[in-house]
């Protein structure tokens, strides 16, 4: 492993938002210039702001919690983890946040992807409008009581749709539990 860790790193392939790289004996991806994304836990009361949009490399529907790029657009390379969590927050799923809190870094898979999130917890939320995304994209927001969120995923599930893996954060309990998902 050592001999991996002083490798220098090579990249492969650059586009312009994704890039490829090798170390030593491994094959990574990261994205350019370093951008990380905010990953939006939305609460209101017992219930969680969810977005469900079309993936393409997943080739259908995929529910997530809400997040985006931090410092993604020309001239905001030193955005504010939270102002950006505010930002995609709003424009995904309408909601304004009265309260953001930062809840740490976060890798999502280490192995093979080397970028990270901020994962940010947003309360005293307030619907300002009706979310969706911006132009390019097609988000439908869900509001689902945390208590129904595993009849929720195993429906979305069975529909066909995807399940991100920051979801997991949700059925925790369950899960140490031995709960059925």
């Amino acid at each position: 492993m050592t001999a991996d860790r002083d490798a220098p790193e090579e990249i492969v392939w650059q586009g312009k938002y994704v890039v490829a790289k090798t170390r030593g004996r491994w094959e990574y991806v990261g994205r350019t210039r370093n951008i990380r994304a905010a990953v939006i836990l939305a609460l209101i009361g017992d219930d969680v702001i969810l977005v469900e949009q079309y993936r393409v490399p997943l080739g259908r529907n995929c529910i997530e919690l809400p997040a985006g790029l931090i410092g993604d657009e020309e001239g905001a390379e030193d955005e504010d983890d939270l102002a950006a969590a505010g930002r995609e927050l709003e424009e995904e799923t309408g909601y304004r946040a009265g309260r953001l809190e930062d809840r740490g870094s976060y890798f999502s898979s280490p192995g093979m992807v080397s970028e990270s999130f901020t994962l940010v917890r947003a309360t005293q939320l307030e619907q300002v409008g009706p979310g969706g995304g911006t132009e390019s994209e097609d988000i439908t927001v869900h509001r689902i009581p945390r208590a129904q969120l595993p009849r929720f995923l195993d429906a979305k599930r069975t529909e066909g749709c995807g399940i991100d893996v920051r979801l997991l954060l949700l059925l925790g309990q369950n899960i140490l539990s031995g709960e059925r998902l």
